[in-house]
């Protein structure tokens, strides 16, 4: 049983979500709480597999308890909140959380997929202390300096060396706020190439976690918009409930962005197969993609595809990712060309980019 403790100061969100865990039959409540103070009491006392935790709360708010939770005795803690404070949950990442979710999913109905998803989710999360015990979380707590220097990487294979590059895409879930803080703040302001992003984010959550990754960033971080054409300086984030997907444009002259509405692919809406296919078929050899940390297997796919028709492919090593789940998928297709630390992946990006890049 995985022991878990709830943190919101409303009562009735507290039974919603304990109903909500109990009714998979492997969570088990050992302790509630109405406000951050309480929460780190009982945190500290009952010492939990995984903590759920609001953010606006009296006393003393989640982003606090969070950061007096880490910094003595850290757990795995997974944020459920509102929309209205988003943007302050990805703070909440800085500080270690390890995932977010929208207080309104767990209020109306949910199908029975995104149901298993969740505890899916929720288990790997809570294995995170048996994986790597308070040092795993300690290290995951450390916040990246904005604009970083990047550490030195390994010279790219020969067979990339001369191969000309359009187009950036990557794909990361679980552990990915986290994450991309870290990518893009050793991502030099004069990368000479587009990015596009699958990141998976909780309905609606898009928009304050594109302002709230560019704030670490010397690339301008923005939404991906239906119709756009990606250019050098941006990087295009995929909104939520959508498949972003890559083609040319009509006349042959660049590339241009579409969203379409059809099924869930890996039980993610967008999810990183369809961009990273749809980019394959339509860059070909000029792609590289990249397998960012993540629960489940989003990008595996995708990345034979890139593979296929003749990009580049590399993939975060286990060591640097909070959830090894998508880079191991991604790496046991046999079709990853690199595998490598969080921080040498930007600047094997810059050796892989600069010289050869033909930017649309």
């Amino acid at each position: 049983m995985i022991n878990t403790i709830i943190v919101d100061d409303s009562e009735m969100v507290r039974d919603v979500i304990r109903d909500f865990l109990e009714e998979d039959g492997n969570f088990n409540i050992i302790g509630e709480a109405c406000d951050g103070e309480e929460g780190v009491e009982k945190i500290l006392s009952l010492n939990p597999d995984l903590v759920t935790s609001d953010i606006e709360m009296p006393k003393m708010n989640g982003l606090e308890m969070i950061d007096k939770v880490m910094s003595k005795h850290p757990v795995p803690i997974v944020v459920i909140t509102s929309h209205d404070t988003a943007k302050t949950a990805y703070e909440a990442a800085m500080k270690g959380a390890l995932e977010f979710y929208s207080k309104d999913l767990f209020l109306k109905d949910i199908s029975p997929e995104k149901k298993q998803n969740i505890y899916d989710t929720l288990k790997r999360i809570s294995g995170v202390k048996s994986r790597g015990g308070s040092s795993f979380l300690q290290d995951f707590h450390t916040q990246p300096k904005a604009h970083e220097e990047p550490a030195s990487a390994p010279e790219a294979a020969n067979v990339h060396r001369n191969q000309k590059i359009d187009m950036v895409v990557l794909a990361s879930s679980t552990g990915g706020p986290k994450a991309l803080s870290k990518f893009f703040s050793l991502m030099p302001g004069d990368f000479p190439l587009p990015i596009a992003i699958v990141q998976h984010n909780s309905s609606g959550f898009d928009k304050d976690f594109v302002i709230w990754l560019d704030t670490f960033a010397q690339l301008n971080i923005k939404l991906a918009e239906e119709g756009e054409s990606p250019s050098a300086g941006n990087v295009y984030v995929a909104k939520t409930d959508k498949h972003l997907e890559l083609r040319r444009r009509s006349d042959g002259s660049g590339y241009i962005f579409f969203y379409n509405d059809n099924e869930a692919e890996q039980n993610q809406k967008p999810a990183a197969d369809v961009l990273f296919r749809t980019a394959a078929e339509t860059c070909g050899k000029s792609l590289i993609s990249v397998v960012l940390t993540g629960m489940g297997a989003d990008g595996a796919d995708g990345t034979q595809k890139v593979k296929k028709h003749g990009g580049i492919t590399i993939a975060q090593d286990e060591e640097s990712s909070l959830i090894y789940g998508m880079p191991k998928a991604a790496f046991e297709t046999g079709c990853v060309d690199k595998v490598l630390p969080l921080d040498q992946i930007p600047d094997e990006l810059v050796r892989l980019a600069c010289k050869e890049s033909g930017a649309q």
